[in-house]
């Protein structure tokens, strides 16, 4: 049976809910986010900010470059989190299906809903209604037969919008849906798919499966369901994790690769605490390290492997450092996971998933 999924998704949040609470801000561009005088980061921005080139993630600093009337707002995540709860009041006068994905976005469920007719899209128009009458601040939702296509088109008419992918047309939409839309092609992965001339959805589903695993490995096996649209995972109330990290931003750059190999040491015991806190059912099916260069430039990589040792993430920034030998204000290294007790698409190596089982399950 074919899902109604809603992916709403508030617009700008942290700063919307700040432009909200002093009308003095209103039209005005402005951030959240750190102290440009302490190398502060920028959390969020507003429309107006965008318009200057300000973004998440930029320094503050530079930030207030491309727009000297910037106003940077220090973050105030208590009351974020109020205002997120009663964004989800209101979700759940429609369902108790809900999988919040942070603060200010969630999947919604209404596949069973007798509200409006068991209409998702009256359903999505009416919670971004009452969002903004009562709360006065604007979402964007998408609607869409599953999670993946249900994201993608809450994106397409940002800001204050609803776009809608009825089933029939689930075809037509991807095949002209460019690939990196997909969730987890980024620069990298965006790349070698153009080199090998894929720019489309469409493109993408003429490459097979073994293809697919022999240029990206195990992220290939997905690429190969969303580039059909296909996405069969549920809306999960109680969210399983895919990653653990860590990471530390430093007051004064790390130089040196020396200086990079000896904080591997805290960084590595940190991520042993967060692992052991997980229960059993995760196992570790791959190791990363990530690294923001005192240009703010980020870039990682990744390995397989199970185990949380220093030599495989020591040769890790070690090719980090030999691609780019530049100061680092932020080092940090996580695990890919797998949830044993999560549902899986199809495996393209189905006794890979086996011998994890067996691995977990001991002799």
């Amino acid at each position: 049976m074919s899902r109604k999924i809603i992916h709403v998704d508030c617009d700008c949040f942290y700063a919307a809910v700040e432009v909200r609470d002093d009308p003095r801000l209103r039209g005005r561009p402005v951030a959240v986010g750190g102290d440009p005088n302490r190398r502060g980061v920028i959390a969020t921005c507003n429309y107006p900010a965008r318009e200057f080139g300000v973004r998440s993630a930029m320094s503050s600093s530079h930030a207030l470059r491309l727009c000297p009337e910037l106003v940077i707002l220090r973050p105030d995540f208590d009351k974020y989190r109020r205002v997120s709860g009663q964004i989800h009041d209101i979700f759940r006068t429609f369902t108790n299906i809900i999988e919040p994905l942070s603060l200010d976005e969630a999947f919604l469920d209404v596949s069973e809903s007798p509200l409006h007719a068991n209409s998702a899209t009256r359903i999505a128009e009416t919670i971004r209604r009452k969002v903004r009458d009562t709360l006065n601040i604007t979402v964007s939702a998408g609607v869409a037969p599953n999670k993946f296509l249900a994201k993608v088109a809450s994106d397409w008419n940002k800001p204050d919008g609803l776009f809608v992918i009825p089933p029939d047309q689930v075809d037509a939409f991807v095949a002209a849906l460019p690939v990196n839309r997909i969730s987890g092609v980024g620069r990298v992965t965006g790349e070698k798919l153009a080199a090998l001339g894929i720019h489309t959805c469409g493109d993408l589903q003429g490459m097979g499966r073994l293809d697919l695993a022999h240029h990206f490995g195990s992220f290939g096996e997905r690429l190969y369901h969303l580039a059909r649209g296909e996405d069969d995972r549920p809306v999960q109330t109680s969210r399983r994790r895919k990653s653990a990290s860590v990471e530390k931003t430093y007051h004064e750059d790390k130089r040196t690769l020396a200086e990079w190999h000896r904080e591997l040491d805290d960084l590595l015991e940190r991520l042993r605490q967060r692992i052991d806190r997980l229960d059993a059912n995760y196992i570790i099916q791959g190791l990363t390290v990530k690294v923001r260069y005192n240009d703010f430039r980020i870039v990682s990589t990744d390995q397989g492997g199970d185990r949380v040792e220093r030599e495989p993430f020591e040769r890790m920034l070690s090719q980090l450092w030999e691609r780019h030998p530049a100061p680092a204000r932020l080092l940090g290294v996580g695990v890919r996971l797998r949830d044993l007790k999560s549902p899986q698409q199809p495996d393209l190596f189905p006794e890979e998933r086996e011998k994890a089982l067996r691995q977990h399950r001991g002799p």
